[in-house]
């Protein structure tokens, strides 16, 4: 996830050799001897033994090992805290066929499994709640049956026609490891945080003066130009296409991050093993419809929490404290700004980000 000035952009919830894919009209159908679906069960969903654990999570009851349809090439991965009803609406544009696992890490409580259980490709994964989005992602990578994952927030509105121009990208160029579309904001603009670059003191200082509104490149957080190349050092993954095996390979997420700053650290893994990512800043896809179900302040302590323990990891305690010291001074004049305006939520909001600089996470 990402962290950035303002609270518009980014997640806000809580791969090897291509092989190549034959057109729809070409493939053997599902019923064909060996194209067994993965929702075939010998028993009504709910009944019967549960399928076994997932790195001890346990599956739906009526999923057995998945085994991926022939007509799809990739899967959908979704972590969902309290996002049903978002969950709805993202879905209710896609096929009903499209394979899709929802990683549930509110332990049930909306029933999202509901969601899936009449989706020939649907998979539940109950996380057990609390686990953040590291872990609860990489448990939906791990056990999908797919060439390719599709990683997708609740609150983005991605087309089919989108999601498989991301995975051509990953198709038609073996050194890529993730294909992202742009996430655009009900304005229609891109959102800042659609990816970003590698702290440093200079970009953090130029990061709180507000330098990306007239150098979109020279600060944290990128805020692309529709259809201008734009190379960030790291990718969101609100709509992102990704090479499962090479993804693996390389450690999948970071787990250490309960929430934010994993999809940083995935992009400093590709970069250090010399394979590359893509931004499409021609694919624009809805984006910030609502969010997880956590509290913003919550989710940005988090989010300054997580920041802090990514530079501790990449950089020496002076290097660190000169960051954060400007971040704190950043943030904290913008929350007295914010005041001195009414907008008092926002200025809760910023505040928090400081807590998480300076204390750490907030408790569970």
């Amino acid at each position: 996830m990402t962290d950035q000035w303002t609270t518009e952009g980014g997640r806000d919830a809580e791969t090897a050799e291509v092989t190549p894919t034959l057109p729809r009209d070409r493939q053997a159908p599902a019923d064909e001897p060996g194209m067994r679906p993965s929702w075939v069960s010998d028993r009504p969903a709910g009944q019967g033994d549960r399928a076994p654990a997932v790195d001890g999570f346990a599956k739906a009851a009526w999923q057995t090992e998945p085994v991926a349809d022939p007509q799809w090439a990739y899967e959908i991965v979704i972590v969902s805290f309290h996002s049903r009803g978002q969950l709805e609406q993202m879905l209710a544009d896609l096929p009903a066929d499209l394979p899709v696992v929802i990683i549930d890490n509110a332990k049930g409580a909306d029933k999202v499994h509901e969601l899936v259980a009449d989706r020939p490709n649907g998979r539940y994964l109950d996380s057990g709640g609390g686990k953040g989005f590291a872990k609860a992602a990489n448990m939906g990578i791990r056990s999908s049956a797919y060439e390719y994952v599709i990683l997708g927030n609740p609150d983005s509105r991605p087309t089919v026609e989108i999601i498989e121009a991301l995975v051509d990208d990953l198709r038609e160029d073996p050194s890529l490891v993730t294909s992202a579309a742009t996430m655009k904001g009900h304005d229609g603009k891109p959102e800042l945080g659609n990816g970003g670059w590698e702290p440093t003191p200079r970009r953090v200082l130029l990061h709180v003066l507000g330098a990306h509104k007239v150098a979109p490149s020279s600060a944290l957080f990128a805020r692309p130009t529709p259809g201008k190349a734009m190379e960030p050092d790291w990718l969101t993954g609100a709509c992102m296409a990704v090479r499962r095996q090479t993804f693996l390979d390389l450690g999948a997420f970071d787990e250490t991050f309960y929430v934010y700053n994993e999809d940083m650290a995935l992009g400093r893994a590709i970069r250090e093993a010399g394979l590359r990512q893509r931004l499409r800043t021609d694919l624009l896809v809805p984006h910030g419809a609502g969010g997880s179900g956590a509290a913003k302040t919550w989710m940005l302590q988090m989010r300054g929490a997580s920041m802090i323990r990514y530079m501790r990891k990449h950089n020496a305690p002076g290097r660190v404290n000169a960051m954060r010291s400007l971040l704190v001074a950043g943030y904290a004049g913008r929350t007295m700004l914010s005041r001195a305006r009414g907008r008092t939520s926002t200025a809760q909001e910023h505040a928090a980000y400081i807590k998480g600089l300076l204390v750490g996470p907030p408790k569970p």
